[in-house]
């Protein structure tokens, strides 16, 4: 896959351990876990969405089968858990003691 370069990777709303849910897919309105992110590509694993299944052969130390990997989706295919609330939020960045904080744009809470 292409990389996409128009997208500052380092100022991404989501973060790896943040819950989210997902808004737009075969998955929406499933809440879970990030996994990891992939800045230059503009996805994220999410834990238990965008299950495929995967044939493998057979090699010395593992048999084979049909296996259930779970595959990236897109960033904005995703939105932030609100702390306080639970619901989907929007994400804010601000300045406090001179560091960039994330903060819920519903709650003006403070996202960690």
């Amino acid at each position: 896959m292409k990389s996409i370069t128009s997208h500052k990777a380092s100022k991404l709303d989501i973060k790896k351990g943040d819950t989210v849910m997902v808004i737009s897919g075969s998955y929406k309105g499933t809440k879970a876990e990030v996994k990891e992110v992939f800045p230059k590509k503009y996805r994220a694993l999410v834990e238990g969405v965008n299950i495929a299944k995967k044939h493998t052969k057979p090699t010395a130390d593992q048999p084979g089968g049909i296996n259930e990997i779970e595959q990236t989706i897109h960033i904005s295919n995703l939105q932030l858990i609100d702390p306080k609330s639970g619901n989907s939020t929007r994400v804010g960045r601000k300045n406090l003691d001179g560091k960039s904080v994330r903060y819920s744009k519903k709650s003006g809470e403070i996202i960690k």
